[in-house]
């Protein structure tokens, strides 16, 4: 007989014995978790790999043991009601606790493993992560990594995702998930020496309109800069000789010698490493955006997932 030596294992005990009581498993409660974040039975079924008919008999039976209705149907859809977005909360919390749970228990005999889906804007994906990536399954080859690059701001819930990256300025809203602001991402302008060896480089901003400029943005009203050296604040608007919708782009117009490419400096890191890019103006700064990592809220992050937050702070040189 295993003996009981604190209040927290007591309670414990208590709460196991309630969900035993419930007539549904936790089964259910996952499939309505499922059906809560993706709309709809048929979406939760393809993910949970069952039939839509068994994801039905599922909410039934958690809604009978609860005595609650906590979806309304609809021919297309279902809604939460009051009562299931409450449970929903408790029952997401307590599910992210028992992943928790056995991801502790296993890592007392293991390193950590996994699948880790990671999602990041295009710019950042493409240009600067793959080698902290390669790196890390170096360095964890019991991870598998998925890489989802997107420049729309994807649910974790929903997609299954473990970590976001994501670039903003002005902070965050509260998604209801765990933030970590990583570094700052600094702007700057670059230029290919090829380039630079016809048009000497800019020593004031006003420089810049005598160049050919390479910004992201979109529409025909131009594209607006703000420049700021110690007291003193330039605006100005620019209508580039070469315009694109994202920084992966104006990376590589600015590596093959278009003219000066305004990105962020994680963007352009590996070209002026390599000597293929060189900054300029660079006692002017731009207001700067924020890094942060994301991750769904819990008591501890899975082994995998705190592995990689780990990792990136290092890469970053971040304490």
């Amino acid at each position: 007989m295993v003996s009981i030596n604190s209040g927290k294992t007591v309670k414990m005990a208590h709460k196991v014995d309630d969900l035993e009581t419930m007539n549904g498993s936790l089964t259910d409660v996952r499939a309505f978790c499922r059906v809560v974040e993706l709309g709809t039975l048929s979406a939760a079924a393809r993910v949970l790999g069952e039939t839509k008919g068994s994801i039905s008999r599922r909410l039934r039976r958690l809604e009978s043991s609860l005595g609650l209705t906590l979806l309304a149907r609809h021919p297309r859809s279902v809604t939460v009601t009051g009562e299931g977005q409450l449970f929903y909360g408790k029952a997401r919390e307590g599910l992210l606790l028992l992943e928790e749970g056995a991801e502790l228990a296993r890592a007392t005999r293991s390193e950590p493993r996994g699948v880790l889906r990671i999602t990041a804007p295009l710019d950042l994906g493409q240009e600067w992560l793959p080698p902290i990536i390669v790196d890390f399954a170096r360095q964890y080859p019991q991870i598998r990594v998925e890489l989802l690059l997107s420049d729309q701001r994807l649910d974790l819930a929903s997609h299954q995702i473990d970590v976001a990256l994501r670039a903003t300025e002005g902070g965050l809203p509260d998604m209801g998930y765990s933030a970590r602001a990583l570094t700052p991402l600094t702007m700057g302008w670059f230029a290919a020496p090829d380039y630079l060896a016809q048009a000497p480089a800019p020593q004031c901003p006003e420089d810049l309109h005598g160049h050919a400029l390479i910004l992201a943005g979109q529409g025909s009203q131009g594209c607006r800069v703000r420049l700021r050296q110690g007291a003193m604040e330039e605006q100005l608007t620019f209508w580039p000789r070469l315009q694109t919708l994202d920084y992966a782009s104006v990376l590589r117009l600015a590596l093959c010698g278009g003219g000066l490419g305004f990105m962020p400096s994680l963007v352009a890191a590996q070209a002026v490493s390599r000597g293929q890019l060189q900054p300029v103006l660079t006692a002017w700064q731009a207001p700067a955006a924020e890094l942060y990592l994301i991750t769904q809220s819990g008591l501890r992050a899975p082994g995998r997932v705190q592995a990689f937050k780990e990792f990136l702070l290092a890469a970053l040189a971040v304490d």
